[in-house]
């Protein structure tokens, strides 16, 4: 099951939120569905380079809250404020409602955004970068910065090849069975030459054992912290081994220089 379902929607309601928040009839369901959409696919391409992670948007009587997750605040808040100025007019023509307002949140750790990594690597491989070595960069990252355990796998032509293939990297671990498991999951595409490559990224960012809020613009908590620590924990074993490795190499330096020392003097003697 784990492996037929979204990790995302596998996790709604029980440690992840839901990225609309609103209520509808029977009647405009459907109308206000479509217009979310919409709003996201208008976003996408027009803030393509903006790092987006996620789009988050509410619904209030007549008003229209979104929410833009993303690493790089200041490309869509542009010069002076000019650019979400902009684009609050753009949304306000396309879903035809007066009072549309836009938050954005940073995302202080994008490496741990499979969203973000995703879109890394397809702009990697559309720059002809080896898509190995974009792959193995973006895992080397993100458990750097504390994931437990990520997931890549890449489909379609890779490295200009005639027959399409798959290729799957893996480190640490990613228990897609495993609901309070913290897994993020993104479907990116890279727009090559020779054509489209589909890249699937699962990072696991540890357990949620507390209740955590649902709401989608909550960000950090608790599970934050507690990954932050072990990362930390894991830093002191490094030096502890690094220390100790310094000790014996210094014992062997002593060595060496002794026996230096014992050749002089019997070269001396002779």
């Amino acid at each position: 099951m784990g492996q037929k379902a979204n990790p995302i929607g596998n996790r709604l309601g029980i440690i992840r939120g839901w990225e609309s928040n609103w209520y509808g009839n029977k009647k405009d369901f459907a109308n206000k569905l479509i217009e979310d959409n919409k709003i996201r696919t208008y976003l996408n391409a027009r803030i393509n380079k903006g790092g987006i992670a996620k789009i988050v948007i509410e619904r209030t009587l007549g008003k229209l809250i979104i929410t833009i997750h993303t690493s790089k605040p200041g490309i869509i808040i542009g010069k002076g404020g000019g650019e979400v100025d902009r684009v609050k007019e753009e949304l306000k023509k396309l879903t035809g409602k007066d009072d549309v307002q836009i938050n954005i949140l940073e995302i202080r750790r994008p490496e741990l955004d499979a969203m973000i990594v995703g879109d890394t690597i397809a702009r990697q491989i559309e720059n002809r970068i080896n898509f190995k070595r974009a792959t193995k960069m973006a895992i080397a990252s993100a458990l750097r910065m504390g994931a437990e355990g990520i997931k890549v796998q890449l489909s379609g032509r890779l490295g200009g090849a005639e027959i399409a293939r798959s290729e799957k990297f893996m480190q640490g671990r990613v228990p897609l069975h495993t609901f309070r498991m913290d897994i993020d999951y993104a479907n990116v595409f890279a727009q090559t030459v020779y054509g489209k490559i589909g890249i699937k990224v699962w990072i696991c960012r540890g357990e949620v054992l507390a209740k955590r809020d649902l709401n989608p613009n909550i960000i950090g908590g608790q599970e934050r912290g507690e990954m932050g620590g072990r990362r930390d924990n894991r830093g002191d074993f490094g030096d502890r081994r690094r220390d100790d490795r310094g000790d014996r190499r210094g014992g062997g330096g002593d060595r060496r220089g002794g026996g230096g020392r014992q050749g002089g003097q019997g070269g001396g003697r002779r």
